[in-house]
């Protein structure tokens, strides 16, 4: 298949597809007489691995790693385990701070009684970090 026809199967952007052949993630395919990428099947299944990783937001370099090791079934799949159980505790720590944001967030907007900004509790709780609860960045 032509690279439009790859795009559209996998619901990824032709520049997409480019990069991902210049970083090596995707191995450059075969070209026609017309001089057209020609891509298989193999390449449809590997960027489909490439894009639900990323969906799940494995970095370029875990997703070169998991690649690697799919690349050769016959080695360990223990550090395919290590780079999700790290990845795990990264959302898990992201999920935490949002929750502490979303919390803090909710008492800020609970402030505001309405009337001028010149009194407005949630600008001035804003200005005065030591009205906040939460810990944040």
């Amino acid at each position: 298949m032509k690279i439009g026809e790859l795009a559209k199967a996998t619901d990824t952007q032709v520049e997409t597809i480019r990069y991902y052949e210049r970083i090596g993630l995707l191995s450059a395919p075969g070209r026609s007489a017309a001089n057209y990428r020609i891509y298989d099947p193999s390449h449809r299944s590997r960027l489909s691995f490439i894009r639900h990783s990323r969906q799940l937001g494995f970095t370029i370099d875990d997703i070169r790693s998991l690649l690697d090791l799919a690349d050769h079934p016959e080695r360990d799949c223990a550090e395919a385990d290590n780079i999700t159980t790290r990845h795990l505790r990264q959302v898990e720590a992201k999920i935490s701070h949002l929750t502490r944001l979303r919390d803090e967030l909710v008492r800020v907007s609970g402030r505001c009684r309405g009337g001028l900004s010149s009194d407005c509790q949630v600008i001035e709780t804003l200005a005065d970090h030591g009205h906040c609860t939460a810990k944040h960045e």
